[in-house]
């Protein structure tokens, strides 16, 4: 007769909530995409030093939801939701910093961008106990700032490109 390792306790599987999933997904999502500074080429004398682009509307919901969520709700109890979303996005701000030298990346300088992001959407809160009702926000609004910040390299900078071994 042949056995294999034996774990007790731990080889029962437990069940995990898919909140926790969800969450950390998202987590890494952000992380991703949102929540890293790319290193970009010198700023060229004469050359316009405009920002990246500006906050996507993925960017903006997910800051949006991470400020004031509307996930969870009890069905048939309370549940929320948005709809006719529209957002506008204005910069209010874009400057270079001056030249400076960041460790692990040598002389930079940090390019800022920042932006208001105005969304306009109507809000459903429908309550279901003890007396149901809905209630609906047409003209609900709400404002989140995104900063949008990267770095530049200063001086002649050697990429390795062209070097021959």
């Amino acid at each position: 007769m042949t056995s294999g390792v034996e774990l007790g306790l731990v080889g029962i599987p437990i069940p995990v909530s898919p909140y926790f999933q969800k969450k950390k997904e998202d987590e890494f999502w952000n992380h991703e995409r949102y929540e890293r500074a790319p290193i970009l080429g010198p700023i060229l004398p004469g050359g316009p030093a405009v920002a990246l682009d500006p906050p996507s509307d993925d960017e903006v919901v997910r800051a949006w939801e991470k400020a004031n969520p509307i996930q969870g709700g009890l069905p048939f109890l309370h549940e929320r939701s948005r709809n006719n979303v529209r957002i506008v996005k204005e910069k209010i701000a874009d400057y270079v910093d001056p030249p400076r030298v960041v460790p692990l990346l040598g002389p930079v300088q940090l390019h800022h961008a920042h932006y208001k992001c105005t969304i306009y959407y109507s809000e459903t809160t429908r309550v279901g106990w003890p007396v149901p009702h809905t209630l609906v926000d047409e003209d609900a609004q709400e404002v989140i700032y995104i900063d949008h910040n990267h770095f530049h390299m200063v001086g002649n900078v050697d990429t390795g490109a062209g070097a021959n071994f």
